[in-house]
């Protein structure tokens, strides 16, 4: 058992007092910003809180303790609006720190690392930088990597390559960056590094290459979540590239290191590089995974899941009685004040389910109120607008059984009959060229997979009988979608395997080899990234692949 977890027990009544009294003083300050008496002593019951922590040794609640005390100080009495954001994150603070605690007594287990993004809010509303990923993490930095050969090649072509890997790991980054489908972006910078490891393997300002490729085949193989801080992590990893290249002294700041080797340890990746790496640095597995941090912070900070459960329990029992208004209406059974009656409760119910972000399923129900409205003048609803109605509550309903389950999801509102076959019209139309695309993925794949089956067969030719032919129907569907570049660009790939490795005798180059492949990751992207039904969104994509087709000797 963990030594803090096992002693909460002993001081909870006083340390949940403390906070109460805390959270009191806070809200009472938040109230009455003149009057700086309840500052002060939400300040003295923090300090209060931070000792019984340090005493038990909860070092990740403590921290936050601490960071929330530092934030209530640097408040002065009388602060205006332009606190608002720090006193919020304060109060945000306090609450996920309860919560923590709550878990902390119930599970007799610490994980401080959900506490990061609470901490980092305070920070920020405070103007400090925030704390990396790996604040808990430790492990060893000065580890060597076990002897590697460079790939040899003529200066003037490496560096040529050099400059086509940077550009293509800076593609993949700036769809991550933009969340233009990060995760086919972690591939193309995976492969960026990949290939660049190759190149600086047996040299001194190789080892944060090597750290990085292991990181980023971890974060694509793992599927890690693109966080903000990952985004700025690779991006500094861009800089420190440029810093690298022609500077053979160059070494790696520690902090850099750290954080890449966090990534590697909490992904489980099998991929060669992430293996080797967490072999030598010996990287334990971490006792959660970044889906489950995600989802423990979410619980954390958000009403949890108890909470809408009841939210979404009393809107039902309002709709219930909405319903059974609905049909004594129909019956012709109602009351004088019924129409009055009805009209309130979807005025009022339209109120809450706009406050918890159901917009659709409130609009739905406010664009009622005009109809009942009329009702309660000529007490002679028709037919069809009570269809209308019992159709605008039966999606209500559906919409908090949506929320009940933690989901939110929005539907677009039609105008009219023709908007809709418009709008069906149009759906089947993406539909089909999404089916397009996701065969043209498929054929690209299989393609890299049978070239990887025909390097480790030794050059066996029956590994590629069908990829040209595969490659050419990809041809074909991009040239239905109107991608005749694109098209063009496998086209040329697909001669170049029925040319070069079908038809001639001799095995190409391993070079020319990592240049195909290059050639078809390049596409790869493009397909994933959304290129073929938005070519704007990566215009330069296809240069890279045209790049890589060019070196192999092949019209682009």
């Amino acid at each position: 058992m963990v030594s803090g977890a096992t002693s909460l027990g002993m001081v909870r009544d006083e340390l949940f007092a403390t906070m109460d009294e805390a959270e009191q003083s806070l809200e009472h300050f938040i109230a009455e910003r003149h009057n700086g008496a309840p500052l002060q002593q939400a300040v003295d019951n923090l300090q209060q809180v931070r000792g019984i922590l340090n005493l038990i040794e909860l070092a990740g609640a403590e921290l936050l303790a601490q960071e929330i005390l530092q934030q209530a100080t640097d408040i002065p009495a009388g602060a205006g609006a332009e606190r608002d954001a720090q006193l919020a994150a304060l109060s945000n603070a306090l609450h996920v720190l309860r919560r923590y605690l709550e878990n902390v007594e119930t599970h007799r287990q610490e994980l401080p690392e959900v506490l990061l993004p609470a901490i980092n809010d305070l920070r920020q509303a405070g103007g400090q930088s925030p704390l990396p990923e790996s604040f808990f993490f430790s492990a060893r930095l000065d580890l060597a990597r076990p002897p590697a050969e460079s790939r040899r090649l003529e200066p003037g072509a490496r560096a040529t390559l050099v400059r086509q890997l940077r550009h293509m790991y800076q593609l993949g980054l700036l769809g991550f960056l933009r969340d233009q489908n990060p995760q086919a972006g972690i591939k193309l910078m995976a492969r960026a590094f990949a290939r660049l490891d190759s190149l600086f393997a047996g040299e001194p300002n190789g080892r944060l290459i090597w750290i990085a490729a292991a990181a980023l085949e971890a974060q694509r193989d793992g599927q890690l979540l693109p966080r903000k801080s990952r985004k700025q992590l690779f991006a500094r990893l861009d800089r420190e590239l440029k810093q690298l290249l022609g500077n053979p002294r160059y070494e790696a700041p520690r902090n850099l290191l750290k954080e890449l080797l966090y990534l590697v340890a909490l992904a489980d990746s099998q991929g060669p590089l992430a293996s080797e790496v967490r072999e030598v640095f010996g990287l334990a597995p971490l006792p959660f995974t970044d889906q489950l941090l995600e989802e423990e912070y979410q619980r954390l900070s958000g009403p949890g899941q108890s909470v809408m459960r009841s939210l979404s329990s009393a809107i039902r029992e309002e709709l219930a009685g909405v319903k059974d208004l609905v049909d004594l209406i129909e019956r012709g059974t109602a009351g004088a004040d019924s129409f009055s009656t009805l009209h309130a409760q979807l005025a009022k119910l339209s109120k809450t389910l706009g406050m918890v972000g159901l917009s659709s399923a409130s609009a739905a129900l406010s664009s009622q109120l005009p109809v009942v409205g009329q009702w309660m003048e000529s007490r002679q609803p028709d037919v069809q607008a009570m269809n209308k109605l019992a159709d605008a509550v039966l999606f209500v309903e559906s919409m908090v059984a949506n929320l009940e389950r933690g989901e939110r999801r929005e539907a677009r509102a039609v105008s009219g009959p023709q908007d809709e076959l418009d709008s069906f019209a149009q759906h089947q139309l993406i539909e089909a060229r999404i089916v397009v695309i996701d065969e043209a993925r498929a054929g690209l794949a299989l393609a890299k997979r049978a070239i990887t089956s025909y390097l480790e067969a030794g050059g066996d030719k029956l590994h590629l009988a069908n990829v040209p032919f595969s490659l050419q129907a990809v041809r074909g569907g991009l040239w239905f979608l109107g991608q005749e570049r694109a098209a063009a660009l496998i086209g040329a790939c697909a001669e170049y395997i029925q040319k070069q490795m079908l038809e001639n005798a001799q095995m190409p180059s391993e070079q020319m080899l990592e240049t195909l492949a290059d050639a078809l990751t390049s596409l790869e992207y493009y397909l994933e990234g959304g290129g073929a039904l938005r070519p704007e969104t990566n215009p330069s994509v296809l240069d890279l692949a045209a790049e890589s087709v060019r070196a192999l000797g092949m019209a682009a």
